[in-house]
């Protein structure tokens, strides 16, 4: 189809990022939640962790705290985390790698440095995003889902221009390993000077993008966006259009974020995120009266 005719999603807006301080004080970029868009159906927040250089022994994560009624899933892109949780559960993240957590009924859970890495220092820069889960699903049995960097799938275009980590959904021809409560796409695009991909969306899934790096152009009609900013597409037609401009200097590094809006209440209180405000005062009585466990290994 010839570009000047093809149907696409428009842009709605463009956000750019506010920074602040999760965890044990470590530094986030965040687009939402915030005061101006507090949910992005059916996502309930991303964070940018970093990029940040850490000297030795100041790296910092985030120890013992509770979840329920939602999934997050952590995309660690450099750094090395490791992490523990309430029902007995361990393991770690290098760069590549994924874990996708689904709280459910509840969980206690902490993500701190490696002790190696705390030791040295160095870089550290991830995402974690929250994905609401359904009310017939927000009470399930919590689970894991850890994906090495090496067992992501990865597809390119026919030009070797464009290529693409499909966490969740599909992209250039290749689905994901990735099994989802909410039907998303979770995907992290690269895009050398020059490239131009048009990405299939269904139109009933909200969808956005999140620059990582470089300047792209989104939209027929070729927005701008840049470093910790966030392109929301309107809900128009059923593909959006990513670029990274030929004149550009470096490749254009980005997430594309989308899903089915669940349109259902959202109640939340710091990691609790329920359909009403009894189940929230029901979930903190849970977590105060140990029915969450405690991680105590």
């Amino acid at each position: 189809m010839d570009k000047t005719t093809e149907k696409t999603r428009t842009i709605e807006h463009i956000i750019t990022a506010t920074e602040t301080r999760e965890g044990g004080g470590f530094i986030v970029h965040r687009p939402f939640p915030t005061s101006w868009i507090r949910e992005f159906d059916p996502f309930l927040l991303l964070d940018e962790m970093g990029p940040v250089h850490y000297s030795p022994g100041e790296a910092v994560g985030a120890p013992d705290h509770p979840h329920r009624g939602f999934e997050t899933v952590t995309y660690l892109l450099e750094g090395h985390m490791r992490h523990k949780d309430s029902r007995g559960h361990a393991g770690q993240l290098t760069p590549g790698d994924v874990q996708w957590m689904t709280a459910g009924s509840g969980v206690v859970h902490s993500e701190m440095p490696d002790a190696e890495f705390a030791r040295v220092g160095g870089s550290a820069h991830g995402f974690q995003v929250w994905v609401n889960l359904p009310r017939k699903d927000k009470m399930i049995r919590p689970r894991y889902q850890e994906l090495e960097s090496a067992q992501i799938p990865v597809g390119t275009n026919a030009e070797g221009t464009a290529s693409v980590r499909v966490i969740a959904g599909e992209a250039l021809g290749i689905k994901a390993v990735t099994e989802t409560r909410t039907p998303i796409y979770f995907l992290h695009f690269t895009l050398k000077p020059g490239a131009r991909v048009v990405q299939s969306i269904p139109a009933r899934y909200n969808a956005f993008a999140y620059v990582i790096s470089g300047e792209g152009r989104f939209g027929p009609e070729r927005k701008q966006a840049t470093d910790h900013q966030m392109v929301i597409f309107e809900n128009d037609a059923d593909s959006v259009i990513l670029e990274n401009p030929a004149e550009a200097r470096a490749p254009l590094n980005f997430l594309l974020l989308a899903g089915i809006p669940l349109n259902e209440p959202v109640v939340r209180y710091g990691p609790f995120v329920m359909n009403t405000e009894d189940e929230i005062r029901q979930a903190i009585a849970d977590f105060q009266n140990g029915k969450m466990g405690a991680i105590d290994f």
